[in-house]
């Protein structure tokens, strides 16, 4: 059960939309503040693929959808709401009168995440003059209703009691909450992606793949690995019966050649701009960003879901997680929702010091 009654999403592209259906398919409540005129059609467009995938999770049906309402101002929004996610552009002098007006009308004890993918939230809570300490980044992966995992960064103000309550309720709709213990930018996930994502470049600029031959590397081999291992644990297996001590012996000395030209950037130009759209373009063979959305949900559910029989039946990596969510979302499905008990602790009317744990509502 999520300890989450009310939340607000400020911001409705495709990580904003991605929290909204995580959140609505767990049965919360969302109002959200976007003022795209197109927005109602993109959250719809996510929804409807958020819907297949759940579907296909949870057969046997899932809970009750949660309400969606779409608000005129952040004011209007975040009224009443036990939790807030911001999704903004990554611009720091819009995240600030974002976040300014968020902790101007929100409830005092409401926690706020922040989803920025690199800005760290020391920058951003300067802007909050009322109470930075409930300020967290929340930062997911692409989709965000199906990817569990969520950085959560805290900044100089942030108190710790703030980052224990945002873990708990990251989790309480089946995500997996990792606290990176020193605050840098773009945090651990996008500091690996970026170096991956600038070796890409390069191969691909000095003509020795194409962006198909390179994903097919990836997608065909240590992508799989990584799915179900990570980087440190494979490295240990690949040690043999040594482990990782002699992986590091053998492999070691690897780092001193000249593999990488991860200390250099390309050129960003048209050139390199058009050499990989007109690549990728002929990757896709046709297919839409909405089918291929559907074939990249259809595998991430396929690939969850093989790894949760895994380890005897009692799941392994995201596949043991995904266990536990589908059974949440089964059991959330069989019985009437209750009082959460953020709600509660939200309607203090007090401003506290201090960011409380949610208690349990009394009976009676």
């Amino acid at each position: 059960m999520s300890i989450i009654n009310k939340a607000a999403a400020i911001g409705g592209g495709v990580i904003g939309a991605g929290w909204v259906a995580r959140l609505l398919l767990n049965g919360i409540d969302v109002s959200i503040f976007d003022p795209d005129p197109e927005a109602s059609r993109k959250v719809s467009e996510v929804m409807k693929g958020a819907r297949r995938a759940y579907k296909q999770m949870v057969p046997d049906g899932l809970p009750k959808e949660g309400k969606l309402t779409f608000a005129k101002t952040i004011a209007e929004a975040v009224a009443d709401a036990d939790f807030i996610q911001e999704s903004v552009p990554e611009r720091l002098d819009l995240k600030h009168r974002v976040l300014a007006e968020i902790d101007l009308y929100a409830p005092a004890n409401a926690i706020v995440g922040s989803s920025t993918s690199g800005i760290k939230p020391t920058d951003m809570q300067v802007a909050m003059k009322k109470h930075p300490e409930r300020l967290v980044v929340g930062h997911p992966f692409n989709p965000v209703y199906l990817l569990p995992l969520v950085e959560i960064v805290g900044g100089e103000q942030t108190f710790p009691e703030a980052i224990e309550v945002a873990k708990e309720i990251y989790a309480s709709i089946g995500m997996k909450p990792v606290v990176i213990r020193k605050e840098i930018e773009a945090f651990v996930g996008d500091r690996l992606l970026e170096a991956a994502w600038r070796e890409a470049l390069w191969l691909i600029k000095d003509g020795i793949c194409t962006v198909e031959e390179l994903d097919d590397i990836m997608r065909y081999g240590f992508g799989l690995r990584w799915a179900q291992m990570g980087m440190f644990q494979v490295y240990r297996v690949a040690g043999g019966e040594a482990g990782m001590r002699h992986f590091m012996a053998q492999f070691g000395p690897c780092l001193k050649w000249p593999w990488t030209k991860l200390m250099d950037v390309p050129e960003f130009n048209d050139e390199l701009v058009d050499l990989i759209a007109t690549q990728s373009d002929d990757q896709a063979h046709g297919l839409s960003i909405r089918e291929l959305e559907k074939i990249r949900d259809d595998n991430l559910v396929a690939i969850m879901d093989a790894l949760s029989k895994q380890n005897k039946g009692k799941g392994w990596g995201a596949g043991a997680l995904h266990k536990d969510y589908t059974r949440q979302l089964a059991k959330l499905a069989a019985k009437k929702p209750t009082a959460s008990k953020a709600a509660e602790k939200a309607k203090a009317s007090k401003p506290v010091k201090k960011v409380e744990k949610p208690k349990k509502k009394k009976k009676g």
